[in-house]
């Protein structure tokens, strides 16, 4: 027998024995699986009642005193959510513009001066979204940083930010 007839015999016998194989491979493909649930909106929260919240750092901040420890202001918030929220996990992020040198700190309009952030202590980083219990609010404050080894230059100062409540 010649090897061409060989392989030849071989490939129709492999062909014919994989054919129930192939038959059985078409028929798994009715479905046999489903999926289904229940698409819910969360719960609306609202941060301080719509309103702006505004931390004063007064007029007597010293430009050599600025040094991300001194002029600590806490920030006085809430958060108010309809019924049903307390089922719900809950993340509260902050946007804005961030200094170059700090990721918690917002930028101000003196491009030496930032504004950083602390929730329960710590660096509160913009953009960056933290699990929180509605029934317990962390503590945020807010401390002027500025650009490390820079001279602050006198004059007003304002930053801007938003704070969300969003549920998971």
């Amino acid at each position: 027998m010649s090897k061409n007839v060989a392989i030849a015999r071989f490939l129709a016998v492999a062909t014919f024995l994989t054919m129930p194989i192939l038959a059985c491979g078409a028929a798994s493909a009715v479905p046999n699986l489903t999926f289904g649930g229940t698409l819910i909106e969360p719960p609306l929260c609202e941060v301080n009642s719509g309103e702006l919240i505004d931390v004063d750092f007064g007029e007597r901040l010293g430009i050599h005193k600025v040094d991300g420890i001194q002029y600590l202001q806490k920030v006085n918030y809430s958060i108010t959510c309809a019924p049903g929220a307390k089922d719900w996990a809950m993340e509260l992020m902050l946007s804005g513009e961030p200094t170059p040198y700090d990721v918690a700190a917002i930028q101000t309009n003196n491009p030496d001066l930032g504004i950083r952030v602390l929730l329960n202590g710590e660096t509160f980083i913009l953009g960056k979204p933290v699990a929180v219990n509605p029934a317990d609010l962390p503590v945020l404050e807010v401390v002027p940083v500025k650009t490390p080894g820079s001279t602050l230059v006198e004059g007003a100062f304002e930053a801007t930010a938003t704070l969300q409540a969003v549920y998971q």
